[in-house]
């Protein structure tokens, strides 16, 4: 990706933003702009096309693919919106987000696969849009930043036109963000110390790489507002207008896996992590996927990991 890199966040910065969260939701994505792809595994190929396709199919289905007008709130590097137009679930994207820096990111990607999209900064509180202009708002790990969930879904109807359709996935509930956040901050604590062993050094990140990601870390703490209950989310969608909400969960031991992985790579010097660690990873997150779908038949939905929900403007 190219651009400028922006600098990383600092302890000044992180003190002013401390009680500001939309100050810090600029800050903290701005500076993750960058190297947010790398950090996620984000891609535009076949695997995240199918993750994408597979997240929005789970709660929504695929009737009336392409959907011609849609827009992202939230988009951050384009992951979702760029991956589901390349599975033809979209059409005419527009990207938002209240960083300029995920806004230009998302731009680029695009670029990059051969396509445009339009692209504002924007609150998905406030957005700067027509009524009735689109007919599929989306986003993907986004509804969790925001200080005003119910107000946000009442601009995303208000954005919609009649029988268009919300589809937000990749939220995290509350026991699952629990339990994921327990076995990350065990796995950074276990990590960064092995690495300072005898032997182990040449898998160290360099001590300013994890003075940074202590940093970003503490202003997770400014960014990430919420976590749901799936009941409770579809009863909010509803109050703000929408009919026909409809909620799955989805990632238990997948979750339980990918945390720790995902932090692992984190705290680690990536030189040492090569092709087959990224299959090994991506092959065995696959595999407890399938596992959870069959657990899901016994297991209560609030204990999974991940929210989507779903629902329609009223004609």
């Amino acid at each position: 990706m190219t651009g400028e890199r922006r600098p990383s966040a600092s302890a000044e910065d992180v003190e002013r933003a401390w009680n500001d969260t939309k100050l810090a939701q600029v800050l903290y994505h701005d500076w993750e702009s960058q190297t947010y792809d790398d950090k996620w595994s984000i891609s535009f190929d076949e695997r995240c096309i199918s993750y994408a396709r597979d997240r929005f199919t789970a709660v929504a289905g695929s009737e009336g693919w392409p959907y011609g007008r849609a827009l992202e709130i939230g988009a951050g590097t384009g992951f979702f919106s760029l991956n589901l137009r390349q599975a033809g679930a979209l059409s005419d994207v527009t990207v938002t987000d209240i960083s300029p820096g995920m806004v230009g990111a998302a731009r680029r990607n695009a670029r990059q696969l051969g396509f445009e999209i339009a692209g504002e900064v924007a609150d998905a509180e406030k957005l700067p849009f027509p009524d009735e202009t689109f007919d599929v708002v989306v986003g993907h790990a986004v509804i969790h930043h925001l200080p005003d969930v119910e107000q946000a879904f009442r601009e995303m109807l208000r954005v919609l036109r009649p029988g268009g359709r919300v589809v937000i996935c990749g939220e995290p509930t509350k026991y699952g963000d629990r339990i994921a956040r327990a076995l990350s901050r065990a796995t950074w604590w276990a990590t960064t110390r092995a690495t300072r062993l005898p032997g182990l050094s040449g898998w160290a990140r360099s001590r300013e790489e994890l003075d940074e990601s202590s940093r970003a870390a503490a202003l997770e703490s400014v960014v990430d507002l919420h976590t749901f209950d799936p009941g409770e989310l579809t009863v909010l969608v509803t109050r703000a207008g929408f009919t026909h909400a409809t909620a799955v969960t989805e990632e238990l031991t997948a979750a339980w896996f990918g945390w720790p992985v995902r932090t692992f790579e984190h705290a680690v010097n990536p030189d040492r992590l090569g092709w087959g660690w990224a299959m090994f990873a991506y092959k065995s997150w696959l595999r407890l996927s399938a596992a959870d779908r069959v657990l899901a038949r016994v297991v209560p939905r609030e204990l999974f990991y991940n929210v989507s929900v779903t629902a329609v403007r009223p004609e």
